[in-house]
């Protein structure tokens, strides 16, 4: 069963929703809410699309997370995001993974356990920061796997593992289901390091063909998108990316 596209500026975290490589021409976009600037980009390739029927895309997305201080970000808990009804990910048939399997996974056991559910992958810092201690920063390959569709709700799993300050898995869940704009994500993103930790910079690319598919009836691709921080920040922001329609 299709369903509209909801990665487009994923986070990784987020984030959403949402190339091999990032697209030159993209221009990112910048949101400051209170002392946290945000900068999230994203990337689809062919831009040439059909007008009226969906083909298949790959999808970049990326994002740096940077306090106006100088000061250690507070963490990112949600990440909610709303596209448009021009784009679609299609999981049926293909071969799924639980949560239960990534937990407490390194990145090459994660592969291994459920490697042919892998959709997509990427790299994402994060930031330790505690009391009266220099932030370690903690870099780490995330891989996006295929959670499944049932009840109306598809799932992806983003898995991330980092060894400082002790090893462990980071597996963000998110769920994607329509709404009135077109589809609504939920990325809920657990504690790291007791939540001393901050995601800072990620970048995620989904590639698995035919998981994700587009059209282009107006030249324009849309998506909305919420970022909430344990501090209780809020950021919106709005994505609009220009495709050329043939047919």
């Amino acid at each position: 069963m299709r369903k509209y596209l909801v990665l487009i500026m994923a986070l990784g975290a987020l984030i959403a929703l949402t190339v091999t490589s990032m697209a030159p021409a993209e221009t990112p976009v910048k949101v400051r809410a209170g002392n946290l600037e945000l900068t999230f980009n994203g990337g689809f390739t062919p831009k040439t699309l059909p007008r009226n029927k969906f083909a298949p895309i790959n999808l970049n997305v990326s994002g740096k997370i940077r306090t106006v201080d100088g000061s250690h970000p507070p963490a990112m808990k949600e990440f909610i995001l709303e596209t448009d009804k021009n784009g679609a990910i299609d999981v049926k048939g293909l071969p799924k993974c639980s949560a239960s399997k990534l937990q407490s996974r390194d990145t090459k056991a994660a592969e291994a356990v459920c490697k042919s559910a892998i959709i997509g992958s990427g790299r994402a810092i994060a930031s330790i920061s505690f009391p009266e201690q220099n932030p370690i920063p903690a870099d780490s390959k995330i891989i996006a796997f295929n959670g499944g569709f049932a009840g109306g709700t598809t799932t992806i799993y983003i898995h991330a593992y980092l060894t400082v300050p002790t090893p462990a898995a980071i597996v963000t869940t998110v769920k994607v289901k329509k709404s009135g704009f077109g589809l609504k994500s939920v990325a809920s993103i657990p504690k790291i390091a007791g939540g001393n930790g901050s995601v800072t910079d990620f970048n995620l690319t989904i590639n698995k063909k035919g998981v994700l598919s587009a059209k282009c009836p107006t030249g324009k691709i849309k998506a909305k998108g919420q970022a909430k921080f344990s501090d209780g920040t809020s950021a919106r922001a709005e994505v609009i990316r220009t495709c050329t329609p043939k047919g």
